[in-house]
């Protein structure tokens, strides 16, 4: 079914009858070509581009739970392309356009809106350091302005610009950043790929990965064996558990990121807006609520939801940007379990047992990474080759030494 302005308009005089359900809900059949566990944002485009780019389509996503049930649907769907080093830099630039005609791609409104994003700096240090970045950025062929003081006020005049710790100097603004809609993306990539002869299993949780000398012959999971020639692993916040199932240990920590929603507000806020030193960062979302989070809660947890402390922590640090903020009401929060590298940078590989491959440690950049991650994550398990956007987000880095360190905000506690 293709979806089209006048669909949805013949529908809604209708009463919405003739709509048929976005995907199937097949039975595991009892053998695949390949098998990816995780049913989010990651697991479902690389399904989705592996049947699209690749023409493998006896794929089986399995999921514990729901479709989009983790982080894709647990984050404030901020999608940018600003990051300054090469290896994340070209990645992030080819996500970000992938993100421009995914609607087009999917037939499904995953409602992208590219409001521009802001990052604010307060000191003559930081505006180098921006000004580096923004001239990286450009380098690469995306967009960057350096914002002044009065540049940023004619965008942001809600702000308090007389902070006395950190007075407001100005900003670099990715006018091509935004947002999206979290869980509109993991249902759009799921349609696609049941369109495509995807099998998206749910309920399904995997609990152990059969290994015949030293390679991959399948997953043990709670509704039988499943037999496959290659198996994904791209489970986000439960890498670790899942990697040690085939014996592995990873170079990553689980920690909780929270965020937060408000009431539904009239518009106010045009951009997302990012404040580096109390680590705030805040967008109103379509239907009018602040969707706003901060840092991590700085302990290994697998649970989804967060300690107080922080959430005392983000608004304070709200309050401190725009006072105004204090008279919205929260609705809500939510915890999203982060998969942390020790340099804060991805990893895409196979391992050392054939047929097996992993995609996890987002840290932060999970669901900007939906896209790319997905594209580059099937190149590597059709061809068996790191495609060139993610050749430096190899396992072996962290033995060699060619470290993405983009931001020192990776699981070591002490580089936060």
């Amino acid at each position: 079914m293709r979806y089209s302005g006048l669909r949805v308009i013949t529908e809604g005089l209708f009463g919405n009858r003739g709509w048929t359900p976005a995907w199937r809900d097949p039975e595991p059949k009892p053998e695949y070509e390949v098998v990816i566990i995780g049913g989010g944002g990651h697991g479902l485009s690389t399904a989705f581009y592996l049947a699209k780019n690749h023409g493998i389509t006896n794929i089986a996503v399995l999921e514990k739970g729901y479709l989009g049930g983790g982080n894709v649907g647990r984050n404030t769907t901020i999608v940018r392309a600003n990051y300054f080093l090469p290896g994340n830099q070209e990645f992030y630039s080819h996500s970000l356009k992938l993100w421009e005609g995914l609607e087009a791609e999917l037939n499904y409104n995953v409602m992208h809106s590219q409001r521009g994003l802001i990052n604010l700096f307060h000191s003559d240090g930081q505006r180098d350091a921006f000004a580096r970045r923004g001239n990286a950025m450009i380098n690469q062929g995306d967009d960057a302005e350096l914002l002044d003081r009065e540049g940023v006020r004619r965008h942001l005049p809600y702000l308090d610009f007389e902070q006395t710790r950190f007075p407001i100097y100005g900003g670099l603004l990715h006018r091509r950043g935004g947002s999206a809609r979290h869980d509109a993306v993991a249902w759009g990539y799921a349609r696609g790929a049941d369109q495509r002869g995807v099998d998206l299993i749910q309920n399904c949780e995997v609990t152990g990965i059969d290994i015949v000398d030293g390679r991959v012959t399948g997953v043990q999971t709670t509704r039988g064996a499943i037999k496959a020639k290659k198996v994904g692993i791209i489970v986000a916040g439960r890498s670790g558990q899942v990697a040690a199932m085939a014996g592995m240990r990873l170079p990553v920590e689980s920690h909780i990121l929270q965020a937060f929603v408000t009431e539904g507000l009239k518009p106010v806020i045009d951009h997302v807006v990012s404040f580096g030193m109390g680590h705030f960062y805040i967008s109103q979302s379509d239907k009018g609520g602040l969707v706003f989070g901060g840092d991590l809660d700085f302990y290994s947890s697998y649970a989804a939801r967060g300690n107080l402390p922080m959430v005392e922590h983000v608004m304070e640090a709200g309050m401190t940007l725009m006072p105004m903020i204090g008279k919205a009401k929260v609705l809500r929060s939510w915890g999203g379990i982060m998969d942390m590298t020790p340099d804060g940078s991805p990893i895409i590989d196979k391992t050392d047992v054939g047929g097996l491959y992993i995609d996890c440690g987002w840290n932060y950049g999970g669901f900007k990474a939906v896209p790319a991650s997905g594209w580059c994550m099937a190149h590597l398990m059709a061809t068996g080759d790191s495609h060139d956007f993610a050749r430096r987000f190899r396992l072996n880095r962290f033995v060699t030494g060619h470290l993405l360190d983009e931001e020192g905000t990776g699981s070591q506690h002490n580089l936060h």
